[in-house]
């Protein structure tokens, strides 16, 4: 019997086709934006060649020389060079002082101004670019100055600072793909949301509920075999999702980025038996919520303000990723983006860590499923009366 409930939920919604090409919106879209991403980071971090005009550049030719001997392409200043930078037709302007010749012979500092605009974002690199050249220009010509005195130039360096830098290919991989977790998430939650709201609120306001629950059917197989209906399209897109990253990362350029990540079956296979019990919760807690409502479209609204609810969390563990730890595990939303971001860092999960996730997330939705039980034995929520 719980098989022939199934079967009629999951044919009523295939037949409904908007809904179905809507719930898979998301593996479409995610894949996508993260090409996007990478496409952009890709561009960003190839080496353009680097134009840079210069106001007096006729005072300091030996910084010219410098600039154009490190790969800039020194070009004549334009008539307003704040106008220039202001409207993007410059990323930077260097702006040489008339007095540079003098104030360098006489061994004091000699100005020169770079006019940037922060708020352009495309400019950010090349701007990085002109301020390390003229850094390093600086430092060697203190250097120079120092030993023509017969000084070390180690006296201005009391320090020499190196940085071990311990990230793997891998975390920093991660720490880019962390989108992957939010859509994971989000596909495991909303693939099922429409069959969850036309299996309880939908039928109510079409009139069929009343009439399915006259049948001689107990009310357990009634909610098993609508869970099971929407516990499948949840799953269904969840996996599609997950094979579309799974497909998207063979192409992304990670090895140019000096990134890499591993995601083949075997890692498919930890992240899809991490995200399944939370399509199998979600299931539950959106049947359970639509029942409550009295229309298609208020359900609707009730279970999009829900699926935010897991994103406050999960946000946070993208941006400020930290170490899947056992407080976490009995937590929806918030084990699946642990492990997920643990299994994208080339970290691996323990056995037991996916079990306790399996099995409370389990407890969860027999909780959520015996409350729905007992709701459709109340008159008031069959007819939808206040």
């Amino acid at each position: 019997m719980i098989g022939r409930v199934l079967r009629k939920e999951l044919i009523d919604h295939l037949r409904d086709r908007r809904s179905v090409v809507g719930s898979f919106v998301l593996p479409i879209l995610g894949p996508l934006l993260l090409l996007g991403m990478f496409q952009l980071l890709s561009d960003l971090g190839s080496d353009r060649p680097l134009e840079l005009p210069v106001v007096g550049s006729e005072f300091a030719p030996r910084l010219i020389d410098y600039l154009e001997a490190s790969g800039v392409e020194v070009q004549p200043a334009p008539l307003y060079p704040e106008d220039s930078v202001r409207r993007g037709e410059a990323a930077a302007v260097l702006v040489i002082d008339p007095t540079y010749a003098e104030r360098f012979a006489a061994g004091r500092s000699a100005p020169v101004r770079l006019i940037v605009d922060e708020s352009r974002n495309d400019a950010h690199r090349s701007v990085r670019r002109v301020e390390r050249l003229l850094v390093g220009y600086a430092q060697s010509l203190g250097a120079l100055r120092l030993m023509a005195r017969g000084i070390s130039p180690e006296v201005a360096s009391p320090l020499e600072l190196e940085e071990i830098d311990l990230s793997t290919p891998e975390k920093l991989a991660a720490n880019l793909l962390n989108v992957v977790p939010l859509f994971l998430m989000l596909a495991a939650l909303v693939g099922g949301m429409n069959v969850a709201i036309d299996t309880t609120a939908g039928e109510r306001e079409r009139g069929s509920l009343e009439a399915l629950l006259l049948n001689p059917v107990p009310r357990r197989t009634l909610v098993l075999g609508k869970w099971l209906a929407t516990s499948i399209a949840s799953l269904a897109v969840a996996t599609v999702t997950l094979l579309g990253f799974m497909l998207t990362v063979r192409f992304l350029p990670l090895e140019e980025l000096g990134m890499k990540m591993l995601l083949g079956p075997f890692e498919a296979l930890v992240l899809w038996t991490a995200i399944a019990p939370l399509a199998l919760f979600g299931s539950g807690v959106q049947m359970l919520i639509a029942t409550f409502a009295r229309s298609f479209k208020e359900a609707q609204t009730y279970l999009n303000l829900l699926n935010l609810l897991p994103m406050a969390p999960s946000m946070f563990l993208m941006f400020e990723p930290a170490r899947s730890a056992a407080w976490m595990l009995p937590l929806p939303a918030l084990a699946q983006v642990g492990t997920v971001v643990d299994v994208m860092r080339g970290e691996s999960v323990p056995a037991w860590h996916l079990g306790v996730i399996f099995g409370t997330s389990l407890a969860y939705t027999a909780l959520c499923l015996g409350a729905l039980e007992r709701l459709l034995r109340k008159e008031n929520i069959i007819f939808g009366r206040p």
